[in-house]
């Protein structure tokens, strides 16, 4: 009942968390709409089991498969030194998760709402928009990914299917791509039971591949080949290369994690769920594709470092499609949430008022197409390319997190030391509230790092800037973030009497 509708909005505290009672000022305010408002109390109901489960389903993915590939091809590592560098690069990542959590959390408010404390509500658009064109990308290939697969699952299914070639891929991708975008249409909940059901199958999957690969296999020989590096060079510096690499393949969800954690039912259940879900399984598959890389050429004649490829090559029509379908279900659930969620709700940002939540993801799925024009182009035989996907996505896991680090970086101080843990809630959302506009002292902080970074790559000087990107930027911007801030010091304490209780 409208006319009932309070007219001012307040925070209301239930036990250590916070919801928003909207009232007729936010709903009439430019950043508002319903789909990025904070969760209810009563709506944040993902146990520790539902966050292990989503970070089981989006690391079972190709591109985690080929982690080991990359460290050792691109980045000198031998085998035993690249899952290490997996390994400790996934423990490292899991402080900005658990850290830029808990504003989630405690809030119930999304990826960028939590941007609007430290840039302000139009300056947040900036951070939001690099964060999303990065998904968008990331949405794309592991379309193509999944377009592939439902492509060899009808050629193995649908007489003549096969001979479509590239055709058959392109309408596999567009396929694929509905199929998402329905999932996340549908809300969190759906997200929620997706990866809750598919988490112990690709588990099973995995290990069931790894005990049928390991006859085919020396491990010693595998352990105990030499890294593909010069002999006098460093190691330190090639380690340490890697391991901000394998960061950088996460570094997008550290930032983006409250658009999760505003469902989680308390700051123990994220926690204990990120820890159990994430550097273990991203090992486990990691190591999976090496011994699957490895055991390529005894089980199918040759060496194949891409799942799908090998998949298809086994001559059994039934394990083919079944092997598939479970490929379908990996990519899904990896890219459903590790994808979409974000940019849908970083587009919502822009313009609230104009763009709700199945607005956002179908923009995320347009900029996914565009994004990935060139390859549907190429399968269809109407251009020509050298440009990989896998070269392409190679390349970003150092270029892309040497600009979020900062982000991250920046983040953390803004919630724990600048404002301890406080927000305004209310005030998140208004057009003329207390974070309007642009904070200068996050963009100050972003751009500080991120033109060092171009002055590396421009001039050669301080190479380790770049390629220790994450690293130094999120370091650098954290602190001049504070920096700036005890300049003009903030009001952080909230308002105790404008907060009601229940």
């Amino acid at each position: 009942m409208e006319h009932l509708k309070k007219e001012t909005s307040s925070m209301v505290k239930v036990g250590e968390f916070y919801e928003l009672n909207a009232g007729s000022d936010l709903e009439q305010s430019l950043h508002y709409n319903e789909d990025i408002a904070p969760t209810q109390v009563k709506e944040r109901t993902w146990s520790l089991w539902n966050v292990a489960a989503l970070w089981v389903g989006m690391a079972i993915c190709v591109p985690s498969y080929t982690l080991g590939g990359v460290l050792t091809a691109y980045f000198g590592l031998s085998v035993p030194e690249a899952l290490f560098a997996i390994l400790l690069a996934n423990i490292i990542v899991l402080v900005p998760l658990t850290l830029n959590a808990f504003p989630g959390t405690k809030f119930g408010i999304p990826f960028p709402v939590v941007l609007r404390s430290s840039f302000g509500m139009l300056g947040s658009n900036i951070p939001c928009l690099i964060r999303a064109l990065v998904a968008c990308g990331w949405f794309g290939i592991q379309t193509l990914f999944g377009g592939l697969a439902i492509h060899i699952v009808l050629s193995n299914l649908v007489p003549g299917w096969e001979s479509l070639g590239g055709t058959g891929e392109v309408i596999g991708f567009f396929a694929f791509l509905v199929l998402n975008l329905y999932i996340v249409i549908k809300g969190a909940e759906s997200i929620k039971l997706m990866e809750t059901l598919a988490a112990p199958l690709l588990l099973a999957v995995g290990i069931g591949l790894m005990m049928w690969a390991s006859p085919q296999v020396s491990y010693e020989a595998l352990l105990t080949t030499p890294a593909n590096r010069p002999e006098d060079a460093s190691f330190w510096g090639y380690f340490f290369a890697g391991v901000t690499a394998m960061v950088g393949f996460w570094a997008t969800l550290s930032l983006n994690i409250p658009d999760f954690s505003r469902y989680v039912r308390s700051q123990k259940d994220q926690i204990i769920g990120q820890t159990l879900g994430l550097p273990l399984t991203m090992f486990f598959f990691a190591a999976l594709g090496v011994v699957m890389t490895a055991a390529s050429p005894a089980l199918v004649g040759e060496t194949i470092s891409d799942p799908v490829t090998l998949i298809s090559k086994i001559d059994s029509p039934v394990w083919v499609v079944i092997a598939m379908i479970v490929i379908i279900i990996a990519t899904l659930s990896t890219n459903t949430a590790a994808n979409i969620v974000s940019p849908t709700n970083d587009f919502q940002n822009i313009a609230p008022k104009k763009i709700n939540q199945t607005r956002g993801v179908l923009l995320t799925g347009l900029i996914g197409i565009l994004l990935m024009s060139w390859e549907l182009l190429k399968k269809l035989g109407w251009i020509e390319s050298d440009v990989s996907v896998e070269a392409m996505y190679s390349g970003w896991l150092l270029g892309y997190s040497s600009l979020l680090g900062p982000i991250a970086g920046i983040m953390i101080v803004d919630y724990f030391v600048v404002r301890r843990q406080n927000y305004e809630l209310a005030e998140l959302y208004k057009t003329h509230g207390a974070y309007s506009g642009f904070n200068r002292h996050g963009l100050t902080a972003f751009f500080v790092p991120v033109a060092l970074t171009v002055f590396s790559l421009v001039t050669g000087e301080l190479s380790w800037f770049y390629q220790y990107g994450w690293f130094t930027g999120s370091f650098l911007g954290g602190l001049v973030y504070w920096l700036s801030t005890r300049t003009v010091p903030f009001s952080v304490a909230i308002n105790q009497q404008a907060i009601e209780t229940k």
